[in-house]
């Protein structure tokens, strides 16, 4: 059994290959694909694998633009962080699917599938979109504060950060204004958009405008410069650089 990979986050492209050759010891893992081009290319220049696990989201776009784009003849498996209801679009459609982080049974039940079924899935691009994009997270564009008797809507793109003080949490502007908040830290990063806010640590999330210097810090940690913080040691643990780092680079 030929098995292609198409997966653009290198931890979980090496998981599922570590799974597979664990589960699967006669399958022949063909490579690792990563974007949307690079499989198009794959597929226009090499015979179609046995089965494909394939990422929703993948580098350069959606990876439905793949089988848009050529016609595989290949079953497909799904991998996805998306909810249970977006999963809804799969079970319509008769197209396994395996959910991040992919347990190791839910693996072997798929490929069990796969094995014991031996047919063409009909992929309805269009359905599956369609259901999956409603359940999209919509994120704040505006954040209501209080400053004595007055209340005030601020908006998300006038944020530099918010902090956590003596089990206080407080939004600062990027000009520099303090306002106490009623909810946590945790619940602001909730409903901020993870493309513009990144949490530094339990004490900083930080709008990536705000970001003014990354420097490298003892044991592999980062250590942050904020504009308009006087705190000067806001580090970045060593479990988190990768995912920094990523995020910066988007």
């Amino acid at each position: 059994m030929r098995i292609l990979i198409i997966e653009d986050e290198k931890p979980a492209a090496a998981r599922l290959n570590k799974l597979l050759q664990g589960y699967f010891p006669p399958a022949e893992l063909i490579g690792n694909l990563d974007t949307v081009s690079r499989s198009i290319r794959w597929f226009t220049e090499n015979p179609a694998p046995d089965l494909i696990f394939c990422d929703i989201q993948l580098a350069d776009g959606l990876s439905f633009e793949i089988f848009e784009q050529v016609k595989v003849k290949a079953p497909v498996i799904f991998t996805t962080a998306f909810d249970q209801y977006a999963i809804k679009a799969f079970q319509v459609n008769a197209i396994d699917y395996l959910l991040k982080p992919i347990d190791p049974k839910d693996l072997e039940r798929a490929v069990e599938k796969f094995n014991s079924q031996k047919i063409q899935p009909h992929l309805d691009l269009e359905l599956i979109k369609t259901l999956i994009q409603p359940q999209a997270k919509s994120y704040k564009s505006r954040f209501l504060v209080r400053f004595g008797e007055k209340i005030q809507s601020v908006p998300a793109e006038d944020i530099a950060f918010f902090f956590s003080e003596e089990r206080v949490t407080f939004l600062q502007t990027q000009s520099g204004k303090k306002y106490v908040l009623d909810s946590t830290l945790e619940q602001m990063e909730a409903q901020v958009n993870p493309a513009d806010f990144f949490r530094l640590n339990r004490k900083y999330l930080s709008h990536v405008d705000t970001i003014e210097e990354v420097l490298t810090y003892s044991n592999s940690r980062l250590k942050v410069k904020l504009r308009g913080c006087p705190d000067s040691d806001i580090l970045i643990s060593r479990e988190k650089v990768a995912e920094f780092k990523d995020w910066l680079d988007r």
